[in-house]
């Protein structure tokens, strides 16, 4: 049989050169797309991770904030209540409101982190399909 009546998939594409140097075009071209993959998988991690940084930071703010505005709060309404009960059932109540209010805030942001993707999608389907094309190279 040849080469011209073989379907032009499998007919060779440089059948004048060397084994040497179809491996090392080979290598040449393994090297490429690696580098390629890396790039992508940085790409797609920097983008994550500014997610990841920017939940990071209203977990900050939002803990300061609440801090603050809690300390404040929490002896204007206890001193508030000292006119109709002891003073430290006022500050009691005051700060258990404030207790329930930071475990919503924890569990806001908790909900946040879990919805974050770190694993590179579409990285990871781009090499398992260069596996597979690989596969049926060798085949």
């Amino acid at each position: 049989m040849s080469e011209t009546s073989l379907p032009a998939e499998a007919r060779p594409l440089a059948p004048d050169q060397s084994m040497g140097d179809l491996f090392g075009q080979l290598s040449s071209d393994i090297g490429e797309l690696v580098s390629m993959h890396i790039d992508l998988a940085k790409a797609e991690l920097k983008e994550d991770i500014r997610e990841a940084g920017s939940t990071a930071g209203l977990f900050g703010a939002g803990a300061f904030a609440g801090a603050m505005t809690a300390l404040a709060l929490t002896f204007t309404v206890a001193w508030l209540l000292d006119e109709w009960m002891p003073t430290w059932v006022g500050f009691l109540i005051v700060t258990v409101i404030w207790g329930v209010a930071a475990a919503v805030l924890v569990l806001s942001g908790r909900n946040k982190a879990q919805d974050l993707d770190l694993v590179p999608q579409q990285t990871v389907g781009t090499v398992k399909e260069d596996v597979e094309w690989a596969k049926h190279q060798r085949s």
